[in-house]
């Protein structure tokens, strides 16, 4: 007998058994805690999260679904020890078991602390915290922008610091700043305020909280804050926690605070100590003025200027006695002149004689000058005289020759080159002239065609057209007659067989024969 005959189990299929199976493993397991390691993490375009959790002897597939995913109040990653707690489930289509989380946490301080220090490691990698992208702070800000839980003791200690010292006004970013959409909101809060335009737009922004353990502090550890934090183009103060509190965001701000009441005395000055300050100013810019001015008012005493009158006494004595010696130098100027006129004209010669004299030394130019053309005249003609003895005909028939001879030397040197050249011309000549006879329409007449024209000479192509013509002019190789066309025209479709064509019947009268016996050409 088979096995089946002896046996009373019912038969199941595998999804009836796989069915079971989660049936009973999520009843028996609807709510587990389990504490371990994350390995292969991997969150899917849809944002739902697939990981393992793991320790030394087994592996725990995980999966998360994206609305649990976006509520973490930190990021998984692979090495971090965390506890998650959710409930057993069976995936069929595998045959394994999985846990369905709910929640997740890091597994105690020390994880997080060293998911700080890796976080810090790498922001500080990208130059996050680079001293030169800090920013400098406002010294007198309009307006001040704080990003905090608008129930907490923080937003009352930083309006109350800002209006006992200056007095501006404060905008506030309600936020969340614990819990797992704290992060979210706190970016929000940043990026926000940077969006803002006109006269609302903050000069400087505060983002702070009181004190708590590094759980209640880790938004402000998050990289979506940090990042928003480091991309601010306002200058931020962070001021979260105690004094011995840190986070990530201390780093990447333009200045810490170690309380959000220091951040307000850090934003805004102290507006008592300015009115001292600008008074204490005032009053040394005073006497410096008032030393100036005593002192110019010394130097001034101290030169003693004279009186007027004593300053225009001498010139006017000086004019006076000038008036005075004025006419008797005019007087000595004028005889004294006269004087020197008298004796340059003793001295100058009379006209005549200077007339004279002038054309005395005309003379002597005159002479000297027809005596010296004469020796010229005379001295180019001896020059000539010797010139026309030096040339010889005998060296410059021997010159002619001699070039004669070179001429003829280089002809008969280039003559073979020329019949050369001559030859290859004349060849590529005759081989153009032979292609012009082939190509001509002479040629094409020659082998038996001819060139039909109308009565206007253009040319005929059909019988259509020259059905339509009165007179016809046909060109055959050795002359032209012309014909009159007569009749129809009909296409044939095909080319009937030639017959042989008879003998034209002889005449006993002249050689050509009348125009009826010539018959139609077409």
């Amino acid at each position: 007998m088979s096995d089946s005959e002896t046996t009373n189990a019912p038969e199941l299929t595998v999804s009836e058994l796989a069915a079971n199976l989660k049936r009973t493993i999520e009843n028996n397991f609807d709510r587990v805690r389990v504490r371990g390691e994350l390995g292969r993490v991997t969150i899917a375009r849809s944002g739902h999260m697939y990981c393992d959790i793991k320790d030394d002897k087994a592996v725990l597939n995980t999966v998360m679904w994206k609305g649990q995913v976006n509520a973490l109040p930190f990021r998984p990653e692979e090495g971090l020890e965390v506890v998650a707690e959710g409930k057993l489930s069976i995936y069929a289509g595998r045959s394994n078991y999985q846990l369905i989380a709910s929640s997740m946490r890091p597994a105690g301080a020390g994880a997080l602390m060293a998911l700080l220090e890796e976080r810090k490691k790498k922001f500080a990698a990208e130059g996050l915290f680079d001293p030169a992208h800090k920013k400098p702070l406002p010294r007198f800000p309009k307006t001040i922008g704080v990003v905090t839980s608008p129930t907490g003791a923080v937003i009352r200690d930083i309006l109350h610091r800002v209006r006992e010292r200056f007095p501006v006004r404060v905008l506030l970013w309600p936020a969340l700043v614990q819990g797992d959409l704290a992060a979210a909101q706190i970016e929000a809060g940043i990026r926000g305020f940077n969006a803002m335009t006109g006269e609302d737009r903050p000069d400087v922004l505060i983002v702070g909280r009181g004190g708590g353990s590094i759980e209640d502090l880790w938004p402000f550890n998050e990289e979506n804050v940090v990042r928003a934090a480091y991309e601010s183009e306002i200058p931020l103060i962070s001021a979260v926690g105690h004094e011995t509190d840190t986070t990530l965001i201390d780093y990447v701000s333009d200045a810490r605070a170690p309380t959000p009441t220091g951040a307000a005395e850090i934003a805004v000055p102290v507006r008592s100590e300015l009115l001292l300050a600008t008074g204490e100013y005032g009053e040394r810019l005073k006497r410096a003025l008032t030393r100036r001015a005593q002192a110019g008012r010394d130097r001034l005493r101290a030169a003693r200027l004279p009186r007027a009158d004593a300053l225009v006494e001498r010139p006017r004595q000086r004019l006076d006695y000038a008036a005075t010696a004025l006419p008797r130098s005019v007087l000595s100027l004028t005889e004294r002149a006269r004087g020197r006129l008298d004796r340059t004209g003793l001295a100058l010669p009379s006209p005549m004689r200077l007339v004279q004299d002038a054309r005395q030394k005309l003379t002597l130019a005159s002479t000297s000058l027809a005596h010296g053309l004469g020796r010229a005249i005379e001295a180019k003609k001896l020059e000539l005289s010797r010139a026309v003895g030096g040339l010889r005909p005998a060296p410059l028939r021997a010159e002619t020759q001699r070039a004669r001879k070179q001429l003829t030397q280089a002809a008969v040197r280039a003559r073979p080159a020329l019949d050369k050249i001559l030859e290859q011309r004349r060849t590529r000549l005759e081989g153009h002239a032979k292609l012009l006879e082939a190509l001509s329409y002479q040629s094409t007449l020659a082998r038996g065609f001819a060139v039909v024209r109308g009565a206007d000479g253009t040319v005929v192509r059909t019988a259509v057209a020259a059905g339509k013509q009165s007179r016809l002019d046909i060109m055959f190789a050795d002359g032209e007659l012309s014909a009159v066309p007569h009749g129809t025209t009909t296409k044939k479709t095909k080319a009937a067989p030639a017959e042989k064509p008879k003998p034209p019947a002889k005449s006993s009268g002249s050689k050509s024969g009348s125009g009826d016996d010539q018959g139609s050409l077409f």
